[in-house]
């Protein structure tokens, strides 16, 4: 096997933007809950208040001295003590069940992350009372969840769709060959359709109804409904009054379309920088997206025209990170 990160850690984490997943080896996914915190009086001496979805359900609904506060944004570290805070709280969830000490997990991390950004996720995740972690690019644990044979001397192209990064990484040999990365990801349509309303419409929402609204327009997007209306719950700023606002899912296209275009570009960019060797094995083999956006409507269909590749979308994308963890547990 070229692929060496193998591990005898008990437990392997996807820190996402969105969510965190633990898996323990042998027990599946033990811990998968929001990545966001909740502290109290954050400026002066703060203290954790909340985290994961009890955190998630204060998102919008309170005032100081609490602070919601998010560890990751674009894929990447923005807290440390917010990191740390949520890592101490994933360990405590599942060392009540699992009797776990201190264990040397195996952390999924963005394949472009800088050596300052790992080494702040490392001292994130020992002070959290974990060992020392192993990194791993998040990618190449996609492809394994996704069920590819990394190891092969044979190019693959892989896709991962997360809330906060897009990662678009060729995998030969065990390594990851060359990467682009998106930043933003399902977080930044969210802003982008946000931002629409606001300035379209002088409409308000919330970061619930917000993905919500997505949900519905990947759906309606999906059955290709072009003339169907959505309605959306928020706050009408031209009359200060809550309203509901329902308008045309084609009004929002153009806004669904930029991003799409754009993971798009990164995959023809990937490919045109790829050895003719490796790109002969993707024509063939195909384009294989992961992570949770994948599943957005369009988007698979898009990287196919924009490539020319076949292009398909791994079984439980969501989980491939997590699943790529668990394999690797199991070795």
């Amino acid at each position: 096997m070229f692929f060496n990160a193998r591990s005898t850690s008990p437990i392997g984490i996807d820190l996402g933007t969105a969510n965190t997943i633990v898996v323990a080896a042998g027990n599946g996914i033990v811990f998968d809950q929001p990545t966001v915190c909740c502290f109290q009086g954050f400026d002066a001496a703060p203290r954790l208040i909340a985290a994961g979805y009890e955190a998630s359900r204060y998102v919008g609904r309170i005032s100081k001295p609490l602070k919601i506060v998010r560890p990751l944004r674009n894929g990447v570290l923005s807290d440390m003590r917010a990191t740390r805070e949520l890592l101490h709280f994933a360990r405590r969830s599942i060392g009540k069940r699992r009797g776990l000490n201190l264990v040397q997990p195996i952390i999924g991390v963005p394949a472009d992350a800088t050596q300052s950004e790992q080494r702040a996720l490392e001292t994130a995740a020992v002070d959290a009372g974990f060992g020392a972690p192993k990194l791993v690019p998040e990618p190449l644990l996609a492809a394994i969840g996704a069920g590819l044979d990394v190891d092969q001397a044979r190019g693959r192209m892989v896709v991962d769709c997360g809330a906060g990064t897009t990662e678009v990484a060729v995998i030969s040999l065990g390594s990851i060959c060359l990467s682009k990365s998106v930043r933003g990801g399902g977080d930044a349509l969210d802003q982008a359709l946000l931002d629409h309303l606001a300035f379209h419409h002088r409409f308000q929402i919330g970061e619930r109804e917000a993905e919500k609204f997505k949900l519905r327009l990947s759906e309606l997007f999906g059955a290709g409904e072009t003339d169907a209306v959505v309605s959306v719950r928020g706050l009408d700023t031209s009359t200060g009054l809550p309203q509901t606002l329902t308008l045309s899912a084609e009004e929002c296209r153009p806004v669904w379309i930029k991003l799409v275009e754009q993971i798009g570009r990164a995959v023809r960019q990937a490919l045109s920088e790829t050895p003719p060797e490796l790109s002969e094995d993707i024509l063939e083999d195909g384009i294989t997206l992961t992570g949770g956006g994948a599943l957005a409507a369009l988007l698979s269909r898009h990287i196919a025209e924009e490539a020319q590749v076949m292009t398909r979308i791994a079984q439980q994308p969501r989980h491939c990170v997590a699943s790529g963890l668990q394999k690797l547990l199991l070795q």
